[in-house]
């Protein structure tokens, strides 16, 4: 089968011909049909050195082809989903030191098959095409605990969405207003803003504007949860516009350390800010369940074909789309 093989920064990312993976005991084979990029492989392929090559890839969606011993066989011809969050462990609380994301050590989705344990294979949503439910599982399920097990959102609370434009980004926007939540986002593309208003974001705001802070604090006044992906010299000045009693949920580091916090901002706000990341089996379900409920389409901005993904990667790096990007498996 046809799998992008990597193993460190030195070296090209590159299509190669490698082995069909085999389905052991209660594992499963499936046909990849549609895999997502996100930006843990754009870090993996900046910052890491693997012991040996790994194929790269957590989100996929395909067919069950065969399975190993120990499971029903009626599950051959059914599609899926990969839910990319291995060895989260028994508490719900934080992840245990096993954890491991799909495609980092493990072997992942940028491939034509993949064999994964049964506890990691979820039926595909009913309401989504096999291209959709690819772009659901790290993305979503990263939102989704964001939102409800770290923030504990509740309806009609305000929420403030950085960077919109990402997979994260726009399930957060989706995800809060399904839940029935006021929400607000920021971006430095009036483009972006423009294209998630027309999603139902009730404003946007331009973080290079200057007079931004003094913009969100007229308009809106604050808001009672910010969720955030970039950190950086910009993270302080949401505790600025964050409500008394605000939360504040972290994930990402594309802007690089936090910088400039003012402790009193903060215990005067007596704000409470937190860090998360991805989700346990039973968030991911859950998540499952909720876009079922609402009948939740992702966002898909481009699809490339498995043959021309370092491509892929390159127009993720330049940070102009809105939405998932797509990888065909089959091309």
């Amino acid at each position: 089968m046809k799998a992008l093989l990597f193993k460190s920064k030195l070296e090209p990312l590159v299509v190669s011909e490698v082995e069909n993976p085999v389905p052991q005991r209660e594992e499963m084979l499936i046909k990849l049909e549609y895999a997502a990029l996100n930006h843990l492989e754009i870090w993996i392929t900046q910052e890491q050195v693997m012991e040996k090559p790994v194929i790269l890839g957590a989100d996929g969606s395909g067919t069950v082809m065969a399975v190993g011993d120990g499971l029903n066989k009626e599950w051959i011809g059914k599609e899926v989903i990969i839910n990319p969050a291995f060895y989260w462990g028994d508490n719900e609380n934080i992840q245990s030191d096993k954890f491991e994301i799909l495609g980092n050590r493990t072997n992942g989705t940028f491939a034509g098959l993949i064999s994964v344990h049964r506890d990691y294979v979820y039926a595909k949503p009913k309401h989504l095409t096999l291209k959709e439910a690819a772009a659901l599982p790290l993305a979503a399920l990263t939102a989704y605990r964001a939102l409800f097990t770290r923030a504990k959102l509740s309806a009609n609370e305000k929420v403030l969405v950085t960077g919109i434009g990402g997979g994260a980004a726009l399930y957060l926007l989706q995800i809060a207003q399904a839940a029935g939540a006021a929400v607000y986002v920021s971006s430095s593309s009036q483009e972006k803003i423009d294209k998630a208003i027309a999603l139902g974001a009730k404003q946007g705001f331009n973080y290079r504007n200057e007079n931004w802070l003094e913009e969100v604090k007229k308009s809106v006044g604050g808001f009672d949860v910010i969720v955030d992906s970039a950190g950086g010299n910009g993270f302080s000045q949401l505790t600025e516009i964050a409500n008394p009693g605000a939360r504040l949920v972290l994930f990402g580091r594309t802007a690089g350390n936090i910088n400039n916090l003012q402790p009193r901002m903060i215990f005067n706000k007596q704000l409470v800010i937190m860090g998360t990341i991805m989700g346990s089996q039973k968030e991911f379900g859950q998540m499952i369940s909720f876009f079922e409920k609402h009948r939740i389409h992702p966002v898909l901005d481009k699809e490339f074909p498995l043959s021309e993904i370092a491509e892929a990667f390159e127009y993720m790096n330049k940070g102009k789309h809105f939405g998932k990007i797509l990888i065909n498996s089959n091309k």
